[in-house]
């Protein structure tokens, strides 16, 4: 996470992630987590508008960090439904002891 400096205290700003989707346009997203399980890493992203604020009816976008052919960290869709229920469910394990 960033942190900045302000008036009133310390802001823990999420990082903001831009993709590229499949026609070419780019989008911001937030990160809201970062899910390891099972040996893999998974991110929890959260849509932005163009003011860099959450959507208001974005829902949260996970992806799953993997290596392309040169060796680079990039993000790909998790293809397996179960797969994606279990990096959700522990994500939402991982929220409710945050509580």
């Amino acid at each position: 996470m960033s942190r900045h400096n302000h008036e009133e205290g310390i802001d823990e700003s999420p990082e903001v992630l831009t993709l590229i989707d499949e026609d070419g346009e780019e989008q911001d997203f937030a990160i809201l987590d970062i899910v390891e399980l099972e040996g893999s890493r998974y991110a929890i992203l959260l849509p932005l508008d163009e003011e860099g604020e959450e959507e208001d009816e974005g829902e949260a976008i996970i992806l799953k960090y993997a290596k392309d052919e040169e060796g680079n960290e990039i993000l790909t869709d998790i293809e397996d439904d179960e797969e994606w229920e279990r990096v959700a469910d522990a994500w939402e394990e991982m929220i409710i002891e945050e509580k």
